[in-house]
């Protein structure tokens, strides 16, 4: 499988990640999501291992804490083949300090992480949401020392806007201290919000994307069309309602044609590979409840959509730019090409 490098750091991923938020016992907060054991988890690692993954991303929170244990053990001795991923932020006890990125909330954290995780190092550590309630510099000085002790090699966001990740950098560079390698961001066919902030920062300040939710909570993957009885994760959440509109349909549409031309190919695999065509983005994280959809999911890395493809993708998905980008959209799109990649000169 292809690697990109993390951003313009040196840390090397797999195109596609593993999205280990499934593993628990079904409990716990996210724990809805699914009720992967050790023994499935241990078998889906091998699956992505074979196909070339080398990326697997948790966080502290999914499962209660489980999601890491169930990683952790499932992992052994493959732990060095592996960039383990995890996130910080969400709350983890009652207390004042179990929750956000204070400084002593963040090496507690850290320091649970590893026990649940079995490991003596996280690769990537990310923060999973902004909190406005401690100061940027307290955050990263305090990750900063977790890299320096050894616990982290890198550090990462997730769901900031695009001025928290300047402001982040910019703090970083003036303390000369570490700086965000990543962010985590949702990104698809049906949610192409970061494309107006947050992706052209990243190619402008060398900080690569990890994608969430490539699919749209399954929507794209073409099962979700009419009722089926409001049984399923997406219905029961209403997510589902969010999506079933013209532009979905549009959308799937677009992905039909192309899975009815090639033969070959799944709607998952069409959406996700459309990701792998856009600028700034290093990895996309694939998860899945079952062998199938894992094994099917990452074909999407075995072949690639070509310019046509892309272009009939981007013109069922393109909603209007807003300010200021439907200004620079317009008059001066050739001078911004982290803005729009795919501008030709006349």
């Amino acid at each position: 499988m292809e690697r990109r490098f993390l951003g313009t750091s040196g840390l090397a991923v797999s195109v596609l990640g593993f999205g280990a938020m499934t593993f628990s016992d079904g409990s716990g907060r996210f724990g809805t999501i699914g009720s992967t054991g050790e023994a499935d988890a241990a078998r889906q690692i091998d699956i992505c291992l074979d196909a070339g993954v080398n990326l697997i991303d948790t966080a502290d929170v999914y499962g209660g804490g489980q999601s890491e244990e169930i990683l952790g053990a499932a992992l052994g001795s493959k732990r060095k083949r592996i960039v383990l991923a995890t996130k910080v932020f969400g709350r983890m006890g009652k207390g004042d300090h179990d929750i956000g990125l204070s400084r002593r909330h963040l090496i507690e954290a850290c320091d649970a992480s590893l026990r649940r995780l079995g490991t003596d190092w996280i690769d990537l550590y990310q923060v999973h949401s902004f909190d406005a309630l401690v100061p940027l510099d307290e955050t990263l000085r305090a990750l900063d020392d977790l890299v320096r002790a050894g616990k982290v090699r890198y550090i990462g966001c997730s769901n900031y806007a695009g001025w928290q990740l300047m402001k982040a950098l910019a703090v970083s560079d003036r303390r000369n201290i570490e700086r965000f390698v990543s962010q985590q961001i949702q990104y698809s066919l049906m949610v192409r919000d970061s494309e107006e902030e947050l992706l052209p920062c990243g190619v402008d300040q060398g900080v690569g994307a990890l994608i969430w939710s490539p699919l749209a909570q399954g929507f794209l993957s073409g099962k979700f069309r009419g009722s089926t009885g409001g049984e399923t994760r997406l219905e029961k959440g209403g997510g589902l309602r969010a999506y079933q509109n013209a532009a979905g349909e549009a959308i799937l549409a677009a992905i039909d044609a192309i899975v009815a031309a090639r033969g070959t190919v799944s709607h998952s695999q069409v959406a996700i590979n459309w990701l792998l065509k856009r600028p700034g983005v290093s990895t996309v994280l694939v998860g899945a409840r079952t062998d199938v959809q894992l094994t099917d999911n990452l074909a999407a890395a075995t072949w690639s959509l070509t310019d046509e493809e892309v272009e009939a993708l981007d013109r069922a998905s393109q909603g209007g730019a807003r300010y200021p980008n439907s200004h620079h959209r317009i008059y001066s799109a050739e001078r911004n090409p982290q803005l729009f990649p795919r501008y030709k000169r006349n």
